[in-house]
């Protein structure tokens, strides 16, 4: 009767944390940038004039639960 082998799990890479903390800063910045644009563009503060932010994220806001009108 053969013998039953146990499959040992193969180690994960390990990732240093000053590898991934640029990455996160860049991604907590975008998420920011992207955030004000959906929530806050055209609204008490606008960085650009006219509705033309206003109009390509307009469905975002309401998805988003961001009041707009």
């Amino acid at each position: 009767m053969p013998q039953a082998t146990t499959a040992v799990p193969a180690a994960l890479p390990q990732i240093p944390v000053a590898a991934l903390a640029p990455w996160a800063v860049f991604f907590a910045l975008l998420t920011t940038v992207v955030l004000f644009f959906v929530g806050a563009e055209q609204g008490a503060f606008s960085v650009f004039e006219g509705t033309a932010i206003h109009e390509w994220v307009h469905d975002a806001r309401h998805v988003m639960g961001y009041p707009c009108h």
